[in-house]
């Protein structure tokens, strides 16, 4: 399972992609704020990541607006980026531990780094093939990379939202105008039950339970 790597789209700055698994972009370290209601972290950010100039909006409106996580299990961060949400979830759910997947091995280090300057020693940091196919998550929070395409986008889900645990839930964040009401709909039709938690600054925040069937069972 993988994050797919075709149809890679640029950072903000237009440095490089932050699809690639190695950023070409020429390394410009900067630091960045997470402020949210319970919780403020300095993250190192760096060129060839998503969102490098600041904590991206929907990631804030995410953590904001989204179900705290449970308080223990797998947690799964799609996408992780330099970790903003996988540092949030880890630090929330301290008898947790947090899986932030990326191919992009600069974000992969920054959140290494992130995770060990705030002093969090449940987020394991890895690529996607490297974590083990028997994990089940007890929650997914994901920023998707939206703009990778729809085909990708949906192979990416489709590979990762079926390893939740029976009755754990997936929490996205999408913004309005990059299709969130059709990605909805979609899930819908994989079957999914999608519920809209929040609409804010033009993001939505869904919510995705595999409904019940006879062959799943409850």
């Amino acid at each position: 399972m993988s994050i797919p790597k075709k149809r890679r789209s640029q950072t903000r700055s237009g440095q490089g992609h932050y699809f690639e698994a190695a950023p070409q972009a020429r390394p410009r370290p900067r630091t960045v704020a997470l402020t949210l209601r319970d919780l403020s972290l300095a993250l190192q950010t760096d060129s060839g990541v998503f969102s490098a100039e600041r904590v991206d909006p929907g990631t804030q409106v995410l953590l904001a607006e989204a179900p705290p996580p449970p308080a223990v299990g797998e947690l799964l961060d799609l996408g992780c980026g330099y970790g903003p949400i996988a540092l949030a979830l880890a630090s929330r759910s301290p008898q947790a531990r947090v899986w932030a997947v990326d191919i992009n091995q600069r974000a992969l280090e920054l959140t290494r780094l992130n995770a060990e300057n705030a002093g969090l020693e449940n987020v394991v940091a890895c690529l996607p093939e490297e974590v083990p196919d028997e994990l089940r998550f007890a929650a997914i929070y994901s920023n998707p990379p939206v703009r990778v395409g729809k085909a990708a986008l949906h192979e990416l889900l489709l590979s990762w939202l079926p390893r939740l645990a029976d009755s754990a839930h997936a929490y996205l964040v999408v913004q309005s105008h990059l299709g969130s009401d059709s990605l909805a709909r979609w899930l819908t039709t994989q079957g999914y039950a999608v519920q809209r938690l929040a609409s804010k600054n033009a993001y939505r925040v869904m919510q995705a339970k595999m409904t019940p069937s006879p062959l799943r069972g409850g």
